[in-house]
Parts: structure tokens; C-alpha cells; sequence
């Protein structure tokens, strides 16, 4: 059954498979449609897109930026990015060498801790260029540092654990208002219990213009509601797996093709990407 994963990541961040792969395990999964959101970074987008047009599959230009909001970090999913824009290339840089100086402090605290990695150790784990704790954590795992994934989150880069170090975040208007005046759209990444009626109304106010009902955290209450509350406040309604690869164990990841955006719900985003860059400004 074909369907729209808008939720997806590959080696140009955290995901384990390469854009190329990507998208060839989503012409497996049956899917027709799918954004590519890495942390960050459109860097991985031309690559997907290349394999998708001879494998049939449209690849919709996405990140995932990570804001601060009223309650801490939150997650926004912006779609139909250019991938030439000098005003987009110039704040994911910025976010990227944020990224980069946080992971050496990470590294720092980890050898402070007596853990034997370098960052050179992390960033090869990366293949890309969004560094993230899962690359720590799989250099920890390649090491013989700790025994798999979680432990390196249990003992060492959870928060409150020894090399633990919060993000520098941007305003979410602040990113809300960038992505506008690029013609993209955006999304609140899987709010679970905080997608209230309050938290929705704050964060449509802030620019946000959809959220993304369907996740793997989602139960069907939380969905339902979402579901609900996206229709009678006026935002748009988003999907996905937040897949970064088969082999990924993590909770809250599921497979690719086990969630998916209905097609009116991705054709409701794209309407509201044309009238932006046709200059209605919606």
C-alpha cells in the first residue's frame, strides 16, 4: 500500500543507512512519498532525490530543527526547503558548528571520566555532517567503552549522567519566521502528552503550522486528539516513523511504512509551500 513517511533520517545525521539507501528501503516498505528530515541539515536531500527519480519515489526536502520552547527543547519538522538558499545554508551551518563544539564537550567529559574516545572516534561514526549523541554512543559501542546503545545513554550521555551537555537552542519564532521566508512549511515533532489545546495554541501563535498527529509515541489517544485539535485550530496535520534504520532499536522509532501522512494531509502542506513561494504570504 503506497503512502508518505514525513519523517525520516539518514546518515546526514543520526540515521544509520545513506540517503541513497533510504530511499530504497522505502520503495520496499511500499511507500510513494517521503521526507527526508535530518537533524539539521538538508545535506542528504540531492543524493535521496537522485535515487528516488529512478525508483519512482518523490523525496520532499525536510529538517528537524531543535528549538527552545516554553518548556524546553522541542523538535520542528520543516518541509519543502530550498536547497539553495543562502539565508537557510547560513543558519544550518551555525546550527552545525553548534552541534560540533557540543560533541567536543562531550568528548572532554567523557575523558574526564576516564573513557578512552576521541572526537575524531565520534565523528567517523557520523558519515555525515550533524553530529549527535548517537554517534558518541555508537563510538562508545565501537570501543568496548559499554555494551550497547542504551548503556552509553544509562551511564554516560543521558541527561543528569557524567557527559551530558544541553543544546544552545534557537527561538522557535525565530526558526518559524526563517522557514516562512524560504516558502517551507513547518511541523511540531511528536508532542506525546504535551499536544494540549494550550501548547497548540502557543505554538500556532509562535508560526508553527502543523503538527505531526501520527508517531510511533503517539498512543491512539494521543493521536485522536492531536487529530482533533490540529482541525478546530486551524493547523495542518503531519505523520511519520522518525525511522533512522531498520537496525535502530531505540524506543519511539518504528518501521518505515508502518505510519504514514494520508494524501490530502501532505497535499495540504504542499498547497500552503506554493502560495508561500507564489508570495501570498499564508
Amino acid at each position: 500500500m503506497a503512502g508518505a513517511d514525513l519523517h525520516t533520517h539518514s546518515t546526514a545525521s543520526d540515521g544509520t543507512h545513506p540517503p541513497a539507501d533510504v530511499v530504497r528501503c522505502a520503495v520496499a516498505a511500499g511507500l510513494d512519498t517521503i521526507a527526508l528530515t535530518d537533524h539539521d541539515t538538508i545535506a542528504g536531500v540531492a543524493e535521496a532525490r537522485t535515487r528516488g527519480a529512478g525508483d519512482g519515489l518523490r523525496v520532499i526536502a525536510g529538517a528537524e530543527f531543535s528549538v527552545a520552547a516554553h518548556w524546553g527543547e522541542m523538535h520542528l519538522l520543516g518541509y519543502f526547503l530550498p536547497l539553495e538558499d543562502s539565508r537557510l545554508a547560513g543558519f544550518l551551518a551555525g546550527q552545525r558548528e553548534a552541534r560540533a563544539e557540543r560533541m567536543r564537550e562531550i568528548v572532554r567529559r567523557l575523558q574526564g571520566a576516564g573513557v578512552r574516545l576521541t572526537i575524531d572516534a565520534v565523528v567517523r561514526e557520523s558519515g555525515g555532517d550533524a553530529l549527535g549523541r548517537p554517534h558518541a554512543a555508537r563510538a562508545l559501542v565501537r570501543a568496548a567503552q559499554v555494551e550497547g546503545m542504551n548503556q552509553a545513554f544509562d551511564r554516560y550521555l543521558g541527561r543528569g549522567r557524567p557527559a551530558f551537555v544541553p543544546k544552545v537552542l534557537p527561538k522557535l519564532v525565530d526558526v518559524t519566521a526563517l522557514v516562512r521566508e524560504v516558502g517551507g512549511v513547518t511541523s511540531a515533532a511528536h508532542l506525546g502528552r504535551r499536544g494540549t489545546r494550550p501548547t497548540l495554541e502557543r505554538l500556532r501563535d509562535a508560526g508553527v503550522d502543523a503538527v505531526e498527529v501520527r508517531h510511533p509515541v503517539h498512543d491512539a489517544e494521543q493521536t485522536d486528539r492531536m487529530d482533533h485539535l490540529a482541525v478546530d485550530l486551524g493547523m495542518l496535520r503531519t505523520g511519520g516513523t522518525d525511522w533512522h534504520g531498520e537496525e535502530e532499536a531505540e524506543t519511539g522509532r518504528a518501521h518505515l511504512g508502518t505510519i504514514t501522512a494520508p494524501p490530502e494531509w501532505v497535499a495540504a502542506v504542499e498547497a500552503l509551500h506554493q502560495r508561500r513561494t507564489a508570495g501570498e504570504g499564508a
